[in-house]
């Protein structure tokens, strides 16, 4: 039954973000500060998210998913990185750039084959795209994939910055690994990309080193992942050669709608956190609160958490999964939304002054938190570049 409720339209939505309200008190929060601090991610604790119908949130019911929207995607991510970014990343990671990438794009076949495990959390996925000297520029991509006399594809080359690409420190990798590589030149003399599903004993594929002393997102493992002449079934390749932007495109939407609801749970906690030493706190006989100066970072920290979860409500309801159209408002929220979530959690410490410096007290975690969002699913400028070229080619969005 659908409610005026934009952040719950319906009852099955207001179900998922108490549920996972709950798993985030009971499970989440209470050791979200240890694994920051050991850099550590919890893999029980992820595996228990699959027991919940969370891991496959937007595949089919089918093959093991829970059929769920762009809007209950949302739910999820702010909910749970409003205690542990981190394990928000991981879940970002699992979920959104390879569950529900392969659910849009990948064949029946593939589905059939790995859908149930991801979704379960038997599996863990991740997707691999950036390289040590290649980030935005994905058409610069220098990892290549050539078919041999059997028909399988042999790849080489290095990912880097690979959320999930090793799920712990003995550096055991993914057990499967969502991979774009350069298989030629297209007619206009452009590098050809294409998708290949990597698994786990694949020969040649390991990991080169799990990338420690991050400023942010501790809780999730970030990875080097190396292709030396690893062979790739032919069955494991998605679509045909060369359709590989075509997948991105498909999935970036809700990749970086995602990202920003990252950004509304940061944005969530750190003015929870402010509003409430904002009473504890005296100062000059009084409530800290009283003045000008702590209201001003109250005030503008309020008014900017509305805004974008407005903002992001509004293009996750308008959103079909698997369907382009919508990146000038995915590129917009998450250009909002990231930089405003970083400000709100500086704003937060400032508040709290020495108390907000230190680990125990959540906004400076979250605060080292909110900065990859700014770079990560792309950075500000390319979402600059995007809103820009879209607006030139579609003025009347402005009135619309």
């Amino acid at each position: 039954m659908l409610t005026s409720d934009m952040y719950n339209p319906s009852e099955e939505h207001l179900m998922v973000r108490e549920m996972v309200r709950d798993f985030v008190q009971e499970h989440v929060e209470p050791q979200a500060l240890e694994h920051d601090r050991m850099e550590k991610f919890n893999l029980d604790m992820f595996k228990q998210l699959g027991e919940l119908g969370l891991l496959g949130l937007t595949a089919p019911e089918e093959f093991g998913g829970a059929g769920m929207d762009a809007t209950a995607a949302v739910i999820v991510h702010e909910e749970l990185s409003a205690s542990d970014p981190g394990f928000a990343l991981a879940y970002l990671a699992h979920s959104m750039l390879f569950v529900n990438n392969l659910a849009v794009n990948g064949s029946d076949e593939q589905k059939a084959r790995f859908l149930p495990g991801v979704c379960s959390g038997l599996a863990i996925g991740c997707m691999a795209m950036s390289e040590p000297d290649v980030g935005t520029d994905v058409l610069g991509l220098s990892s290549t994939a050539v078919q041999n006399e059997e028909g399988d594809w042999v790849l080489n080359g290095r990912k880097m910055w690979i959320t999930n690409g090793c799920i712990d420190d003995e550096g055991t990798p993914a057990d499967i690994v969502w991979v774009y590589a350069k298989t030629g030149v297209d007619d206009n003399g452009r590098n050809s990309l294409s998708t290949f599903l990597v698994e786990k004993g694949t020969p040649g594929y390991s990991v080169g080193q799990k990338i420690m002393d991050k400023t942010g997102m501790r809780a999730s493992n970030t990875a080097e992942l190396l292709f030396d002449d690893c062979v790739v079934p032919a069955a494991n390749m998605v679509g045909k050669k060369g359709s590989a932007l075509i997948h991105m495109m498909r999935n970036l939407e809700i990749e970086r709608l995602t990202l920003a609801a990252m950004a509304v749970g940061i944005s969530r906690r750190s003015l929870q956190a402010m509003n409430r030493y904002a009473d504890e706190r005296q100062a000059f006989g009084k409530a800290i609160r009283d003045f000008g100066q702590i209201q001003r970072h109250i005030g503008e920290s309020w008014a900017e958490f509305r805004a974008m979860r407005a903002y992001i409500y509004d293009t996750a309801r308008k959103m079909s999964l698997g369907v382009g159209g919508h990146r000038l408002d995915s590129d917009g929220i998450k250009l909002f939304a990231t930089t405003a979530a970083k400000n709100i959690a500086d704003r937060a410490i400032q508040v709290m002054g020495g108390y907000g410096y230190v680990g125990e007290y959540v906004v400076e975690r979250l605060w080292r938190d909110a900065k990859l969002l700014e770079i990560g699913g792309g950075t500000l400028e390319s979402h600059q570049k995007n809103i820009t070229k879209d607006l030139s080619k579609d003025p009347d969005a402005i009135l619309r």
